[in-house]
């Protein structure tokens, strides 16, 4: 019984430190280090999405990635070694589009400032940064986060929810990075920018039951409308998430869910819990009267998981790609 409460006991504590407490992190932090940090961030950011808006969601989806891995430290953004297949090779991860993009804003920061400001904090900017240009909320990011020198495939395996994940899985997957089920339901309305491979949903469409039917908890006119998109083997076309409206953040995703037309199986999930489908019929309702403050409040929560902070925790990486 002693061993049992022991075990109990530590699991805990680390269980509360992979969770969102954010300490070191504070805003300002390179006040006197690399004040114009955030004006280069924004600049070249805003070019980027200016010339490519369909770059705004993966660069936001890296950002959750990332923290969801090890926490807020960057390791999504390291490069396999000869002995070690990165987080960024992992089948989730595959997908992913902005490196470069990161690179080049890293590339700004260090002719300013060099060795300063670590990638997280520049990935936690960009992704801030390329939400707003797309006419979605503006919040203010602490910064302090320092660079992790590991990055494990198996560990993003594990970590990241998947796209079929039920409203149980999705909900306690979150629990366990410190969020709740409001951060859970704000945080998925990132999907109302972006696009997605067939492959990610044709599962819904075909045989679903066996019975050669469609996953009964989509709109079956949109389900017919997927599958004129998408056949069965299908791993390359591109699918809006929020058709119409894929390159602006707005309220729009709520609505799709609501009518039984979100995409994932963890989408139409949220309608199974009556705290969240609540909450989607008061976005749907006032028009995301509350959407942009909850996404900007959740996304600095998301931003302080795990955070590496202080003079002996991690590195700033000279390269994002690159242990130093």
């Amino acid at each position: 019984m002693a061993l049992t409460k022991h075990f109990l006991v530590v699991f805990a504590l680390l269980l509360v430190s992979n969770i969102c407490d954010g300490q070191g992190l504070k805003l300002g932090y390179y006040r006197k280090t690399c004040s114009k940090v955030e004006a280069i961030v924004k600049k070249e950011t805003t070019k980027i999405i200016t010339t490519a808006p369909t770059l705004a969601a993966p660069l936001l989806r890296m950002h959750f990635h990332d923290c969801f891995v090890r926490g807020c430290d960057g390791s999504v953004l390291l490069n396999s070694t000869r002995t070690t297949q990165a987080e960024k090779d992992a089948v989730p991860n595959q997908s992913l589009r902005g490196f470069g993009s990161v690179d080049r804003v890293k590339s700004a920061v260090e002719k300013k400032c060099p060795g300063v400001v670590s990638c997280a904090d520049i990935l936690a900017l960009v992704a801030r940064d390329a939400v707003s240009v797309l006419k979605g909320p503006f919040w203010k990011v602490p910064l302090g986060r320092k660079d992790g020198k590991v990055s494990n495939a198996t560990e993003a395996l594990n970590n990241l929810p998947p796209p079929f994940f039920n409203i149980t899985q999705l909900k306690a997957s979150f629990a366990s990075k410190g969020l709740n089920a409001k951060d859970l339901v704000v945080l998925s309305g990132g999907h109302t920018i972006g696009t997605s491979h067939c492959s990610s949903f044709t599962n819904r469409l075909y045989n679903f039951t066996g019975r050669g039917d469609s996953d009964p908890a989509l709109d079956s006119n949109y389900a017919t409308r997927l599958r004129r998109k998408c056949s069965p083997t299908d791993v390359r076309t591109l699918v809006e998430m929020d058709p119409g409206s894929f390159k602006t953040f707005d309220e729009d995703y709520f609505a799709l869910v609501a009518k039984r037309r979100g995409l994932f199986t963890s989408d139409s999930a949220l309608l199974d819990d009556a705290q969240i489908r609540a909450y989607i019929n008061r976005q749907v309702a006032t028009k995301g009267s509350t959407f942009f403050k909850d996404f900007a409040d959740s996304m600095v929560k998301m931003g302080k998981i795990g955070v590496l902070t202080g003079k002996n925790a991690g590195e700033i990486r000279k390269r994002c790609a690159f242990v130093n």
